[in-house]
């Protein structure tokens, strides 16, 4: 039966084998275990669901295809289609100022398009994986002496100027961090010298601090980073903190039972750790910790063993966005950060960031493919 074998052929040593499962595995618990506790939290309180519930895993399952889809396309055109995401992600973030569709009461930022058929997005989320790319690209070109430093910083300047200007004047600072996070670690890999780093790092804490505090961050961002120094003094502002806090400890060691849960602002987004641990307890919030530190670690393996200086970079500029949303969103739900609107990946409510998190992973998992086939 030569059909059959020939599936089995295709299905043995093309596809299936290819996959690294190292890093399917991690991503696909961290989604259960994200749409378990989202589950609870939504049923609990919220008058959308179960319709709200249904869109997120609707979410999950259209990010999984699209992951599959990413697997299945040639690496070599990756150069190509980040210039193509960072320059519909541009064209989004222009229209968001000026399509009428403005959620600044209830967020604090103008973040968002309402789009046909999808619903809300926001385009800051797909302009980091744009940027990422690239500057892939870019660091590339300096690397293989097909343009100049000059050159390349110009274009570096060129590519994530209007970008970032559009970012910061809805305002959301939190994307601007991750994307400035993402951007110094493919710096770092590409082989700037430490004294580059010590020289822009003093820079940073001299010029760039005490001008964003003065002319930047509004009243209520600077309550929350004082209350997070000088706990107690502003009962108010740490209210969530408090909250958040709260949450985690009812967990116990297996999750709450008792049926009476802590209210915490935004539960189901910026705060989900909180939920995680309540519902899954100690054991929970330490599996999801060590899910998320094993799938960076091995998106960190591959980016080492990559064919091409632009995948590593690709890797390693995705990996620190991915790291970014962990660390803050961890951090901040136990005091240890300041509190800001950055989404726990794979985890936390939202469409836009679930799909973005997915062709991120896709990205990667295009690549790794790529080395299993060599």
């Amino acid at each position: 039966m030569p059909g059959k074998s020939g599936i089995e052929k295709l299905r043995n040593t093309q596809y299936f084998r290819k996959v690294d499962y190292y890093l399917i595995v991690p991503v696909f618990l961290i989604t259960v275990i994200g749409l378990y506790v989202l589950n609870q939290v939504l049923k609990d309180g919220f008058e959308a669901y179960p319709n709200n519930f249904y869109r997120q895993v609707g979410a999950a399952i259209v990010g999984m295809a699209i992951t599959a889809f990413l697997c299945i396309m040639d690496t070599q055109i990756l150069r190509a289609f980040g210039w193509v995401i960072y320059g519909a992600s541009l064209f989004l973030l222009i229209l968001v100022p000026i399509d009428g569709y403005d959620l600044t009461w209830k967020w604090g930022a103008d973040s968002w398009l309402n789009l046909p058929v999808i619903g809300n997005f926001q385009p800051s989320e797909l302009m980091k994986i744009g940027l990422a790319m690239a500057a892939a690209d870019i660091f590339e070109r300096i690397h293989s002496k097909q343009v100049t430093m000059l050159k390349g910083l110009g274009l570096l300047a060129l590519t994530y100027g209007p970008p970032m200007l559009l970012i910061l004047s809805q305002p959301d600072f939190g994307t601007a961090m991750v994307i400035v996070a993402s951007f110094v670690c493919i710096v770092f890999v590409w082989g700037l010298k430490y004294r580059y780093f010590l020289l822009a790092a003093s820079g940073v804490i001299v010029i760039g601090i005490p001008f964003v505090w003065n002319f930047y961050l509004k009243d209520y961002q600077k309550k929350r980073i004082l209350s997070l120094v000088f706990e107690g003094t502003d009962p108010e502002a740490e209210w969530n903190l408090v909250q958040s806090k709260a949450a985690i400890a009812s967990g116990g060691l297996s999750g709450n039972h008792t049926g009476i849960l802590v209210k915490v602002p935004v539960k189901e987004s910026d705060f989900i750790f909180s939920a995680t641990s309540e519902h899954l307890g100690f054991i929970g919030t330490t599996a999801l910790i060590l899910l998320a530190f094993f799938f960076l670690c091995r998106c960190l393996f591959v980016a080492a063993r990559a064919s091409r200086p632009a995948y590593s970079y690709m890797i390693v500029g995705l990996v620190a966005s991915f790291a970014f949303h962990y660390i803050e969103n961890m951090g901040m739900a136990v005091g240890l950060l300041p509190i800001t609107g950055i989404p726990l990946p794979f985890v936390s409510y939202g469409g836009t960031a679930m799909l973005v998190n997915y062709i991120s992973f896709g990205i990667i998992l295009n690549i790794s493919m790529e080395l299993k086939s060599q």
